[in-house]
């Protein structure tokens, strides 16, 4: 009996240790959830009381050709940053594996992740000025007879913002991918070399194979972040010109703060749920994939 009841009381008091957590999930995340979904089927203008119109909104949503556009640029964004900051995040981190302990190794580790301080926003203000008309990369290109070059133009808004982004985000990635490669097993390496295997051939039949749980994090932490962009295009391009750069939170930004229009934005920001799971199942399976084959 009294094992029992010392049992009793050690499952409660594991109980008390994560209410406080549970709470704050409960009322930061999933309460709000619930509301802005039974808010997807009213018109709500946020002061007057929600009226309920059905499917009303979703209907809306097929005819929408800004969401449409800003879907588009949203997946675009997200081609061009999560691949190139997942690739150049790998090659920091295995190339500053090699000599691990170094001044310059950790000078350089520094330098890549000073950009991740810098929020959003000052990046975006900064590189906005950096890249202008005016702004000294096109003084620095027309010094060798290329410039201007309209960075911020219809055609390369969208790339320069990607390009932004990679660079503030590939120190934070790098970091997470350096822990992992000094989980890896030293005698793996060792084998390696005495078998002749060169730089490349250890970093695509031991690294990378070892890596593809930390890849998978990787990848999903950069697609649901390329996904929730706000910040940066805000302060870079602020969506434009035009809508060349509006992304799908943008425009739900938009929808919701500038035409009071919160139960069509409610909609809108499932949408964009829904295009977040999609994105990781896809990328989960294929990763499983492509591990399975690498097994076999």
């Amino acid at each position: 009996m009294i094992k029992k009841a010392l049992r009793y009381r050690y499952d409660w008091s594991a109980f008390v240790y994560i209410a406080p957590i549970c709470i704050v999930i409960l009322v930061m995340s999933v309460i709000p959830i619930i509301t802005a979904f039974y808010y997807s089927f009213t018109h709500f203008d946020g002061v007057r009381t929600p009226t309920f119109i059905g499917l009303r909104n979703y209907v809306s949503l097929f005819s929408d050709q800004i969401l449409r556009t800003s879907i588009v640029n949203t997946l675009i964004y997200t081609l061009i940053t999560v691949p190139l900051q997942s690739v150049l995040a790998l090659f920091f981190a295995y190339w500053l594996s090699t000599f691990r302990q170094g001044r310059w190794a950790q000078f350089i580790r520094g330098t890549l992740f000073v950009p991740v301080i810098a929020s959003s926003m000052v990046a975006g203000i900064i590189w906005r000025a950096f890249m202008g008309s005016e702004g000294p990369l096109n003084i620095v290109l027309g010094w060798i007879g290329i410039g201007p070059v309209s960075f911020m133009g219809i055609e390369l808004a969208l790339i320069s913002t990607g390009l932004v982004a990679v660079w503030r985000n590939v120190g934070y990635f790098m970091v997470i991918y350096f822990a992992a490669i000094m989980e890896i097993p030293k005698t793996l390496y060792e084998s390696a070399e005495l078998e002749g295997c060169n730089f490349w051939q250890k970093f695509f039949y031991i690294t990378i194979p070892m890596l593809r749980s930390t890849t998978f994090l990787i990848v999903i932490l950069g697609t649901i972040w390329s996904f929730q962009v706000f910040d940066l295009v805000f302060a870079f391009t602020r969506g434009g010109p035009g809508f060349a750069t509006t992304t799908m939170v943008m425009t739900i930004y938009n929808t919701s703060f500038r035409q009071f229009n919160l139960g069509y934005a409610s909609a809108q920001a499932f949408v964009l749920l829904l295009f977040i799971v999609a994105a990781s199942v896809i990328q989960k399976i294929v990763l499983n994939r492509s591990g399975d084959s690498t097994i076999g």
